[in-house]
């Protein structure tokens, strides 16, 4: 029998080992899926590509897919009710990185921060962050800018082209050994968060049920099998295998890292209904509109994450 093919559009790093092993180890063909990774260097590319129907799954931010719904996203594309999340993969491995000398985020205070997109993904928990360390943007705090995706914010925190952005592995650690200041979790701020999920659109949802559900219980099943602790060394040969410029030792370091047993990896692959509270408030406090947002199951379908 023929494997079905599904596209999956991702960021690069360390949060895609799930696939990595799903397809190294079997797991996708087991479930009699064919997965097809591509990549997006940035979220506007992400959504704008997702909303032309270029591949069948978002791995993204759960806060990418409420501010497109809801038509708030910095791409010109327009509301887009099609799109919803069906799985929770993590909270966003977030950490807030500094250049060299900064040790504090008082520090930050007259220099220049990096997001992704101003408005969507990650850059609110960024902002809350800051302001809960008596930073505020609109106070002029800080300067912002939007520097795409996370290699190139990190290649700009590098080239010493703004102070600090949120990271994750394989990115903070590759900063931390370079020196960087690695200044804190963002959960350990601002509580439970829903990070990354898998999304698709409805209509192609409604012609592809088996396909989701597969695609959940073969990552379930490379989570399981990513926390076995006698998996761990091939585990790392995996991701070193998919992501050859990581050195090994970063590699070796995101395991405790990215399968921390508080911090890491759901290992239901369910959403964390406390975590999409958090990022909804977040949204509604910072979201450049008076408009309010509907429901979580407005933005969120669990139907496949149980079966």
């Amino acid at each position: 029998m023929t494997a079905k093919l599904v596209t999956v559009n991702v960021f690069p790093g360390g949060f895609n080992w799930p696939i990595y092993v799903g397809q190294d180890k079997g797991f996708f063909e087991k479930h009699d899926l064919a997965v097809e990774i591509q990549g997006t260097p940035d979220s506007v590319t992400q959504m704008t590509d997702f909303s032309l129907g270029k591949f069948d799954i978002a791995m993204t931010a759960i806060d990418n897919i409420v501010a497109y719904v809801e038509g708030q996203g910095q791409a010109p594309i327009g509301p887009q009710p099609e799109f919803f999340g069906f799985m929770g993969v993590d909270t966003g491995f977030l950490s807030l990185v500094a250049v060299p000398g900064i040790t504090s985020i008082e520090d930050l205070r007259g220099k220049t921060v990096s997001v992704d997109a101003l408005t969507t993904g990650y850059a609110f928990v960024l902002y809350e962050i800051l302001r809960r360390n008596g930073l505020e943007l609109d106070k002029g705090d800080y300067q912002l800018v939007s520097a795409g995706g996370m290699v190139q914010r990190w290649n700009g925190l590098r080239e010493g082209r703004h102070h600090a952005t949120l990271l994750s592995a394989p990115y903070n650690l590759i900063a931390r050994n370079a020196g960087f200041s690695d200044l804190v979790r963002a959960t350990d701020v601002i509580g439970p968060y829903q990070g990354n999920v898998a999304a698709t659109r409805r209509s192609w949802a409604a012609n592809n049920m088996g396909k989701i559900v597969s695609y959940v219980r073969a990552f379930r099943d490379s989570v399981t099998w990513l926390y076995e602790p006698l998996n761990r060394v091939e585990a790392i040969e995996i991701l070193c295998r998919h992501l050859p410029q990581m050195p090994p030792e970063i590699a070796a370091a995101s395991y405790p890292e990215l399968l921390h047993p508080a911090h890491g990896f759901f290992k239901t692959c369910e959403l964390d209904r406390e975590g999409l509270k958090c990022a909804l408030d977040l949204r509604n406090r910072y979201a450049p509109s008076t408009k309010s947002l509907g429901a979580p199951d407005r933005y969120y379908d669990a139907q496949y994450s149980h079966r």
